[in-house]
């Protein structure tokens, strides 16, 4: 169905993530960054709509089908903040300033009050007006931890500890998270899908 598509984003770390959950499909991701093309304006209000606003931003500008993900961390004690905000939640200073901040608002709540959960959604629209995106999602329950640990993911993953597991996502092999996480979900999702577009062809 796709040989290759548009990655809406330039997340090298990202990047990284999707490309090894979806070789096995034979579909290849090209980042927007290769074509020059800016990060769309996320002004959607879920993770849903703004996934899809990627997407149609890169395929317009690529003129290619496109792949976008959007996901986020919601924690209860914060009303499911910083959800959709997650990247942008210490007003875009990076990684270490979103935890840092995310450390901040918990330092009151005790362990057993710092439920989580990562949220993602898979976007991919066929050209820019595709007036049925396929949606995949995925969710991964968890804790948040009272100090970073772990050295390998990015955003959140030095302080998410999924249920049922003592380590952090930061602490995990690539792989193993991969298989577990809220992208790889999504993921698996998708795979489905086109596992039986093939076998239906």
């Amino acid at each position: 169905m796709f040989d290759q598509l548009v990655l809406a984003s330039n997340n090298q770390k990202k990047l990284k993530e999707l490309t090894a959950c979806l070789s096995p499909l034979g579909i290849s991701l090209v980042p927007q960054s290769e074509f020059q093309v800016d990060d769309a304006d996320e002004t959607g209000l879920s993770f849903i709509e703004n996934a899809i606003l990627k997407a149609r931003h890169a395929a317009l500008a690529t003129g290619m089908p496109a792949l976008a993900d959007d996901s986020g961390l919601e924690v209860d004690a914060l009303q499911g903040a910083p959800g959709i905000y997650s990247a942008r939640y210490a007003d875009g200073l990076g990684d270490a300033a979103n935890n840092d901040k995310l450390l901040a608002a918990l330092s009151d709540v005790p362990s057993e009050q710092r439920t989580a959960r990562f949220q993602c959604v898979i976007a991919i629209v066929r050209h820019a007006t595709d007036p049925m995106p396929l949606i995949f999602s995925g969710t991964w329950e968890g804790y948040i931890r009272e100090s970073l640990s772990g050295t390998t993911g990015f955003g959140y993953d030095p302080l998410f500890q999924p249920v049922g597991f003592s380590l952090t996502s930061a602490e995990m092999a690539p792989e193993e998270k991969n298989a577990l996480s809220h992208r790889g979900r999504a993921v698996a999702g998708l795979t489905t899908y086109f596992n039986h577009i093939q076998s239906v062809s």
